[in-house]
C-alpha cells in the first residue's frame, strides 16, 4: 500500500498555515566544545593500532562485493585485486584520505541557521537510526509507521539539544520497502528544517534522494564559487564486517559520492562474532574497513566528504546478544576518535545505546555510560543520541525525550569553565563576606536563571510534594512531555512551489515501479 501524495499535502500544508505566524523553534545548530578531548592511549600506542590496521588491508585485505568498477579504481589506484579480495599497499587509504578528504565540512540546512560543522571541536547530536518497532507507555511495542515517522521527526525538530532531523528513525512498516524512502524524506523536508539523512538501500533511493534534495535547495543547491553542489545530505555508509562492503553500500556510496554528498564509513562490529573480542583488535579492525571505505568515495570523486564511524558494541559470551554501556566499547570509542583526529576527517560513533526494552533504569544506566564517552572522546556526529532501545530495534517515545534531556545536560559540559568577569564571581564574593549566604546578593540575582542546567523531566520537589503531584516517575513524567511537545509542533513554512515540486517527483516516480517489499 502506497500512502497518497496529495493526502500527505493537504494534512502538511495546514499545519504549515498554523504555523506561519508562530516563532520557530529556538535551537542551536551544533555543539562547540570547549573542552579537550579525553584521550586514552599515547603515540606508541596509536602507532601500533595504525600499523595493525595497515597489516590488515595489506596482507588480509577487504572485500568489494559485486562492483566491478570498485575494483577497477582500486586495481587503477595500485591496489592487488584478485577476484573480489583488494589488498592495498601498507600506507595507500591513509595517502588517499589525506590527499583529499576535507578535515571539516559544512552540511547545509533548507534553513541556513540550521546548517551545522561536522568535523573540527564540533559535535550534532542526532536520532537513532533503523528502528522496526516503536515502543510508549500507552500503547506498548508495535512495529513502526508512518505516522510515527511523522512525529519523531516533529520531536527532533522540537528537541534544542538535537542539531539533526536524522534518517530511517523508525521504519514505516506501513509503506512498501522499496517506495517509503520517498515518504521519509519527504518528512525530513517538510515537517523540519534541520539536516537530515539520505536512503542507502539502494543506488536508485540514494539518486532520489540526491534529486529531491535538488528540489528542495533549488538556488542554493550548488555553490556559485565552486559549481558543484553544496553538501545537504549525508548517509551511512555500512560495512559488512567483518572486512567486506557490499554492492548496495557502494552504489550508494557513490552515487552520493559523485554529487559530493557527505558519506559517513562505519562499520558496524559486534565485538566477539565480527572482529575480535579485545579492544585493540577490534580498534585495529575498524579503522582498516573504515579506511577502506574512506579511501574509496576519495577513488569515486576526491574532496568529497567522508565521515570516519565507529560503532562497536560488546556482546554478552553467555547468549550472543549484545550488550551496551559496558566498558569496552567506550574504549574503542575514545581510541577510534584519537584514529579519525590524526587521519584527519571527522568521526561518528556513539549515542545513547541500550539494550533495555523499557524506559528504565537500565535504559538510563547505560545510555549515559555510552553518551559520557561520546561526549568527552570527541565524537563530531553523534547518531543515536535520543529514542534508542532494544540494541536498536524499538524507537521508545518515552526514551527520546529523556534522551533529549541528557543531551542538553552534555552541550552544557561541553562549554567549559566560564572565566569571563561574570563566572570569576568575585562581586558575589566581596557583596557576600564571610558567614552570609547568596541566595540575595546581586550576582545570583542576575544569573539564577542560567546559572544551571535545568531538566524539563527530572523531579527534585520534596517527597510531599512528589506524592501530591501523583508519584509520577521519570518514564511517565516523558510520556506527558512527548505528547506536549506534539500538541504545541508548529510546522516550519516551505514555499508552496517547492512543495509543489517534491509531491509531483513522488507520484511520478512511485507511478513509475511496482510496489515490493524488497
Amino acid at each position: 500500500m502506497t500512502s497518497s501524495p496529495t493526502r500527505r499535502r493537504t494534512r502538511t500544508s495546514g499545519a504549515r498555515r498554523a504555523g506561519q505566524g508562530g516563532a520557530q523553534v529556538p535551537v542551536p545548530p551544533y555543539a562547540t566544545r570547549q573542552i579537550p578531548c579525553y584521550e586514552v592511549l599515547n603515540e606508541e600506542g596509536l602507532s601500533l593500532i595504525e600499523h595493525n590496521a595497515d597489516t590488515i588491508l595489506e596482507d588480509i585485505g577487504i572485500d568489494f562485493r559485486d562492483d566491478p568498477e570498485a575494483l577497477r579504481l582500486w586495481r587503477d589506484a595500485g591496489a592487488d585485486v584478485e577476484g573480489e579480495r583488494v589488498r592495498m599497499p601498507r600506507g595507500l587509504c591513509r595517502q588517499l584520505i589525506q590527499a583529499s578528504a576535507p578535515r571539516q565540512f559544512t552540511q547545509h540546512a533548507r534553513n541556513p541557521a540550521r546548517s551545522i560543522e561536522i568535523g573540527g571541536p564540533h559535535t550534532a547530536f542526532v536520532p537513532a537510526y533503523g528502528c522496526p518497532f516503536v515502543y510508549d507507555l500507552d500503547r506498548g511495542r508495535r512495529y513502526g509507521t508512518l505516522d510515527d515517522f511523522h512525529n519523531f521527526v516533529k520531536l527532533a525538530y522540537q528537541s534544542p539539544s538535537l542539531h539533526h532531523s536524522g534518517g530511517t528513525i523508525c521504519e514505516p512498516v506501513d509503506l512498501p520497502v522499496n517506495k517509503r524512502h520517498f515518504d521519509m524524506l519527504y518528512a525530513h523536508m517538510t515537517y523540519s528544517d534541520k539536516c537530515f539523512m539520505g536512503s542507502v538501500t539502494h543506488p536508485e533511493r540514494a539518486q532520489d534522494t540526491v534529486d529531491m534534495a535538488r528540489i528542495l535547495f533549488g538556488d542554493r543547491w550548488l555553490d556559485p564559487d565552486t559549481g558543484q553542489p553544496r553538501t545537504c545530505v549525508i548517509s551511512l555508509i555500512n560495512a559488512n564486517s567483518p572486512m567486506t562492503f557490499d554492492a548496495t553500500m557502494l552504489g550508494a556510496a557513490k552515487v552520493y559520492a559523485r554529487h559530493h554528498q557527505a558519506c559517513i564509513i562505519t562499520p558496524f562490529i559486534l565485538a566477539g562474532a565480527m572482529s575480535p573480542v579485545t579492544v585493540a583488535g577490534t580498534a585495529a579492525q575498524t579503522l582498516a574497513e573504515a579506511m577502506a571505505g574512506l579511501a574509496f568515495v576519495q577513488l569515486v570523486n576526491p574532496g568529497a566528504p567522508v565521515v570516519l564511524g565507529s560503532f562497536a558494541s560488546s556482546m554478552s559470551m553467555q547468549s550472543g546478544a549484545p550488550t551496551f554501556g559496558t566498558p569496552e566499547p567506550a574504549l574503542v570509542l575514545y581510541v577510534m576518535a584519537q584514529l579519525a583526529r590524526r587521519l584527519g576527517v571527522p568521526f561518528r560513533s556513539g549515542g545513547s545505546l541500550t539494550a533495555a526494552k523499557l524506559p528504565d533504569a537500565q535504559a538510563a544506566s547505560e545510555s549515559a555510560n555510552t553518551l559520557l564517552p561520546t561526549t568527552l572522546g570527541g565524537v563530531n556526529f553523534a547518531l543515536h543520541a535520543a529514542g534508542w532501545l532494544e540494541g536498536g530495534l524499538a524507537m521508545g517515545y518515552e526514551k527520546f525525550v529523556m534522551d533529549t534531556d541528557q543531551a542538553a545536560m552534555m552541550q552544557t559540559l561541553l562549554k567549559g569553565v566560564d572565566l569571563s568577569e561574570n563566572g570569576q564571581a568575585l562581586d558575589a564574593i566581596r557583596e557576600v563576606g564571610p558567614g552570609k549566604h547568596f541566595l540575595g546578593c546581586a550576582h545570583t540575582q542576575a544569573n539564577f536563571r542560567t546559572a544551571f542546567y535545568l531538566s524539563p523531566l527530572t523531579d527534585n520537589n520534596s517527597f510531599e510534594q512528589w506524592d501530591a503531584d501523583g508519584r509520577l516517575d521519570m518514564a511517565q513524567r516523558a510520556n506527558a512531555r512527548w505528547k506536549t511537545l506534539l500538541a504545541e509542533y508548529q510546522a516550519p513554512v516551505l514555499d508552496p512551489a517547492i512543495d509543489e515540486a517534491l509531491v509531483t517527483y513522488m507520484e511520478t516516480r512511485k507511478a513509475s515501479f511496482p510496489d515490493s517489499n524488497l
